[in-house]
């Protein structure tokens, strides 16, 4: 049954995450962007590291994807005639798609990566509770900080998109 889920969800991040870059409208590619984080974090629920789950959940899902939807509605982006490829994007996308096939037959030619029985993995980073006690305690002011900045930046976005019709009177 864990392979079957395994697969479902591996099935569906890889369909959400395609849906993202195939997208050309970008408030649907930023919902095919959360239906790929639920996807990631059904894996890291299947890995029983819940509090990943979580905070993926709760700051990417929730923060930043909404973040991005209120600057897409913002800026007000409309859909513009397609351009032309030109020289450079196009080579840049050609060398992107070669290694990808490189990547792809270096995995397909060396095989599977090897697989320890579980009893000999040891359990590296099982103990949430110190990660957790260590992000609420020790870096409690950075998380803080980035949060704060993150508002200064969506504020910033507000003012420079606000369209002004003229000189305002003093």
């Amino acid at each position: 049954m864990a392979q079957i889920l395994f697969y479902l969800f591996a099935a569906f991040t890889i369909a959400s995450a395609a849906g993202v870059v195939a997208n050309k409208n970008a408030v649907n590619a930023a919902m095919c962007l959360l239906l790929s984080l639920v996807g990631v974090a059904g894996l890291f629920v299947q890995l029983d590291a819940y509090l990943l789950a979580f905070l993926l959940l709760l700051v990417y899902a929730g923060a930043v994807v909404a973040l991005f939807l209120f600057i897409v509605m913002l800026l007000d982006t409309k859909s513009r005639a397609s351009a032309s490829f030109k020289k450079l994007p196009m080579f840049a996308s050609l060398v992107a798609f070669g290694l990808l096939l490189a990547g792809l037959g270096t995995f397909v030619t060396r095989g599977q990566l090897e697989s320890r029985p579980l009893h000999a993995v040891p359990a590296l980073g099982a103990n949430l509770k110190l990660y957790a006690y260590q992000l609420f305690t020790t870096y409690l002011l950075p998380v803080q900080v980035i949060g704060f900045l993150l508002l200064i930046a969506m504020l910033g976005v507000i003012v420079l998109s606000k369209k002004y019709d003229g000189p305002e009177d003093a």
